[in-house]
């Protein structure tokens, strides 16, 4: 099969399931569980910590000892039963064991398929990056229109049944043919000697990890409460999974032309763009509590989100070692993806609870120190370019 086929497959069905699992699952466990939003939000930012360990420690040494092919599909199959034991899950105690669970295999898939991804375009078996991509937000995008309309007919029961079928579907391309690179196990030499803190002697990792921490985390409110906040603003039930999903459209635009219209554009910059337009995103949510906004708000997603991944990744495909890369994005899932989320997502429930609009407006205490940082690392570039032009 065609890499790039290959490539867009796997992140299309993996988002696929992320669309119902990352936007949904807090209000699934608080409607269909009956637990209140401080119990939903301990579970997810507890989750969030197991993920943290998971893609911090346990994918790292994997990735040193089996083949990409081989982790994408234990972890697949763990994440399948971990699903399945949400079924008999009643209580907070339960549903607490079974999402930490769930947390040590599922979003393990998200850094195992970048990694598959810098290792093939590192390998010139991946043309376009940004490509293959885009299909998994073209994924995520449209599950959630046809989450909105089962939902709304079938009630959220339905979500747990979807994320279930998504999840099986995935788990079966896990048996497909793989490109050969990854089917290879790693070979010894290639891992001696390769430290975790050997990244930050890579020059500017520390600084680059630092701002993707911050730019991540300010989503927390977003991801875990954003579902409820639009039922607490009135939105129409049959709406507010397209609300949702205009986040990721702007996702896709954003991919789509990555390659090529941002192929100039330095690491540097993306960040310093993307911290801008974060800022702005949570300040408009804050100002004006209302669907309009709230929907105009949501194409701010192309920077915050989408142009700070993009920026990560192409700073990991220019700068990491290709026996260091798995160890790069388990530090950045378990740290920006994960346990920086964790944090704001139990710092964002409490201003939640006292004012919904306050849990959005507090996420600029990670964007504007992002924006600082980001006008730093972006002189240091001019910097190092100004010196490599006089040599």
């Amino acid at each position: 099969m065609n890499t790039q086929r290959w490539m867009s497959m796997h992140f299309f069905s993996f988002f696929l399931t992320w669309g119902i699992f990352l936007p949904y699952w807090s209000g699934w466990m608080i409607y269909t569980k009956g637990i209140s939003v401080p119990e939903a939000s301990l579970i997810m930012s507890l989750g969030l910590a197991a993920r943290g360990l998971a893609t911090l420690f346990a994918f790292p040494y994997l990735s040193s000892k089996f083949s990409s092919k081989g982790i994408l599909r234990v972890a697949g199959i763990g994440t399948l039963v971990s699903i399945l034991c949400y079924i008999p899950a009643n209580s907070f105690t339960s549903l607490l064991i079974v999402t930490m669970v769930i947390h040590v295999f599922y979003p393990t898939l998200m850094p195992a398929l970048d990694s598959a991804a810098s290792v093939l375009v590192q390998s010139k078996q991946l043309k376009h990056y940004g490509r293959s991509r885009q299909w998994g937000s073209i994924g995520f995008v449209s599950v959630g229109i046809l989450l909105t309309v089962f939902t709304g007919k079938f009630g959220d029961e339905i979500i747990l049944w979807a994320l279930l079928l998504g999840t099986v579907g995935f788990v079966s391309l896990g048996f497909m043919r793989a490109p050969d690179i990854l089917s290879e196990k790693p070979k010894v030499d290639q891992t001696e000697k390769v430290g975790m803190l050997q990244l930050f002697r890579i020059k500017h990792f520390g600084l680059v990890i630092l701002i993707a921490i911050l730019l991540q985390a300010a989503h927390a409110t977003y991801y875990n409460y954003g579902y409820i906040f639009l039922q607490d603003i009135n939105a129409p039930i049959y709406l507010i999974g397209l609300i949702i999903n205009i986040a990721v459209l702007a996702e896709i635009l954003f991919f789509s032309i990555a390659d090529k219209g941002f192929r100039n554009f330095s690491v540097g910059s993306l960040l310093t763009l993307a911290a801008i337009g974060s800022t702005v995103r949570w300040i408009l949510v804050f100002l004006f509590p209302n669907v309009l906004v709230f929907s105009i708000a949501q194409t701010l997603h192309a920077f915050s989100f989408a142009m700070a991944h993009y920026a990560f990744m192409k700073y990991l495909i220019q700068n990491i070692p290709h026996a260091q890369i798995a160890k790069a994005q388990g530090i950045y899932s378990a740290l920006a993806l994960s346990w920086s989320t964790a944090v704001f997502t139990i710092f964002g429930g409490y201003l939640y609870e006292i004012e919904p609009r306050l849990a959005f407006i507090g996420m600029v205490v990670c964007t504007i120190p992002s924006i600082l940082l980001a006008f730093l690392y972006r002189k240091l570039e001019h910097r190092n370019i100004e010196v490599l032009a006089t040599v």
